[in-house]
């Protein structure tokens, strides 16, 4: 009877333990869900805010890593063509590791599932979905996996990609939830992160375009404004390489004025065709022309290689059609950067305009100023012409009349060599108004031209078009004669190439420094043969020596020719 009753007693003590822990365990999950409600309202908080858009992508990635407690997160970004990620952020791998395991995914297998169809996703083992290609090596093993979509004004910005809930534990619905939610909360932070990057940017292409109007009004020399337009353009922009084509005067070509950053001094002096370029492009067609891979872009003219290392470029006219294009502007990224995109190719398209715009007021100005020197000119040779002569003739005459009066030998003398001295003076002065009233007529083609057209005439002979470069001031340094012997040695040389050097490939290169003009011409072919003909090579030779200069030739082992001709461009 007495265990009869204890029984009893105990029965309602169990219940009560029961229900006690029932009751601490929902009191634990309350709990738990208000720690994590208040951890994705510090998250969301935390993500807004991030003005800066690389830092809000990572501050995203860090807090959905927390809110769900995974091991690895991810957020890839969407590239403009939607179908392959452009940038990818991690947390949970080290560096070292991402270096193993080699370059950040494009969008396949499971990402790409994500990309196509912009829907929550969540897998208890990675391996055993359709899509699944697996990893490649070095990468860390990844069992469980959560993605979601990041939509920015309707739009599917990018995606976050959870894996390896800690303890082995499966990601569930409340994860779901919880990631969902904080996607929503980051589409706002990258939105508005992004519109204050554009309005950064736009506030950067103003003082810009300020700068370089200041620069032209207060009388900078084109060249210098021309380089503060390539500087501006690459900082802005973030490209490894500017550079800057200009039409060459007389030819159907464009010379490379300048050049800045990386591998600047392989383009510098560079003549380029304007049909079949990706400059030239640009240039005939006034509108802005992009390339993916500029390594790979069949409008990129040949000669040596220039882009090691560079991807996305962009080319963007400097001028509109309807004022006549200025020059082109070339931008680089390097390989492995996001492309050129609309958003801001617009700007930069507006800026090169503007500053073609500025670049005409000043031309406008110095044309006037010219105009203004012209006219005084004119008014001075008018006032030596009308006034000055008639005096000096009058004098002259008078003194001449009164040289037959004079008895006295020697002082006639005097008197009669003034006369001469005065008819001199005339003389010299009638020179000096014709100077000044000569006008500039139709200028002789440049040395720079000429070396283009030489290349052009030969390029049909060779079965190939070589490339050009040319640096210093050649068409100003270099005298006339020294130039028609550089365009004979240049035609001779090219002539050689085609009849005996079965080349597949030519440089020429043409560089002064103001004492020294140096032709190089070097090819690809067979070389000269040990016991060839030398009759060519001596004309260039004694061509060098009758201006006090040199010739020297060499076939290195691998092949080729390289010919250097030097002479000074002042006769000593």
């Amino acid at each position: 009877m007495a265990s009869s009753d204890e029984a009893r007693v105990r029965l309602p003590q169990l219940r009560l333990d029961e229900l006690l822990e029932e009751l601490q365990a929902r009191l634990d999950a309350a709990r738990g869900t208000r720690d994590r409600v208040h951890s994705l309202l510090e998250a969301v908080l935390s993500v807004g805010r991030e003005l800066e858009l690389e830092q809000a992508l990572r501050g995203i990635v860090e807090a959905a890593a927390v809110l769900v407690d995974a091991e690895y997160a991810a957020l890839g970004v969407i590239g403009p063509d939607g179908k392959r990620l452009s940038a990818f952020h991690t947390v949970g791998v080290s560096a070292e590791q991402i270096a193993r395991i080699g370059p950040y995914p494009e969008g396949h297998g499971i990402l790409g599932e994500l990309i196509s169809h912009p829907e929550p996703l969540r897998l208890v083992k990675l391996s055993e979905h359709p899509a699944s290609h697996g990893f490649p090596p070095h990468h860390p093993p990844m069992n469980s996996f959560l993605g979601v979509p990041i939509r920015v004004r309707e739009q599917v910005f990018g995606n976050l990609y959870l894996t390896e809930k800690r303890g082995g534990a499966r990601f569930d619905e409340e994860d779901e939830s919880v990631l969902s939610t904080l996607a929503v909360a980051a589409g706002v932070a990258i939105d508005n992160a992004r519109l204050y990057e554009e309005s950064r940017l736009r506030e950067r292409w103003l003082r810009a375009n300020a700068e370089i109007t200041h620069d032209l009004m207060s009388g900078a020399e084109q060249a210098l404004v021309l380089r503060l337009i390539a500087e501006r353009a690459r900082q802005i922009t973030g490209a490894a390489l500017a550079v800057v084509a200009v039409p060459m005067e007389g030819t159907d070509s464009l010379t490379v004025d300048l050049a800045i950053g990386e591998g600047a001094a392989a383009h510098r002096g560079l003549v380029l065709p304007v049909e079949g370029t990706l400059i030239g492009e640009a240039f005939v067609a006034a509108t802005v022309v992009t390339s993916e891979d500029v390594t790979h872009d069949q409008r990129v003219w040949a000669g040596p290689p220039r882009f090691s290392g560079l991807g996305p470029a962009v080319a963007v006219p400097v001028g509109t059609g309807d004022e006549g294009i200025r020059g082109v502007v070339l931008l680089v990224r390097e390989a492995g950067r996001t492309l050129f995109t609309t958003k801001e190719t617009e700007p930069l398209r507006v800026f090169a305009a503007q500053a073609a715009i500025a670049m005409e007021l000043a031309a406008r100005r110095r044309d006037a100023e010219e105009i203004a020197v012209l006219k005084d000119r004119d008014r001075i040779a008018r006032d030596l012409h009308d006034l000055a002569i008639q005096r000096l003739f009058a004098t002259g005459m008078t003194l001449q009349s009164a040289g037959r009066l004079i008895e006295h030998p020697e002082a006639s003398e005097r008197v009669l060599r003034a006369v001469d001295d005065l008819d001199e003076t005339i003389k010299i002065i009638r020179s000096t108004i014709f100077g000044l009233r000569t006008r500039d007529g139709a200028a002789d083609i440049g040395l720079r031209a000429r070396v283009v057209r030489v290349v052009a005439e030969v390029a049909p002979v060779l079965g190939f078009a070589p490339s050009v470069r040319m640096e210093g001031l050649i068409d100003t340094d270099v005298p006339k004669e020294t130039g028609d012997h550089v365009v004979a040695v240049l035609s001779e040389a090219l002539t050689n190439i085609a009849r005996h050097a079965r080349a597949d490939r030519a440089e020429i290169v043409v560089t002064t420094d103001g004492h020294e003009l140096v032709l190089t011409v070097r090819d690809d072919g067979v070389g000269i043969p040990a016991d060839g003909r030398r009759g060519g090579l001596r004309n260039l030779a004694e061509r060098a020596g009758q201006l006090g200069g040199r010739m020297a030739w060499d076939c290195p082992a691998d092949g080729g020719t390289t010919l250097v001709w030097r002479v000074p461009v002042t006769r000593p």
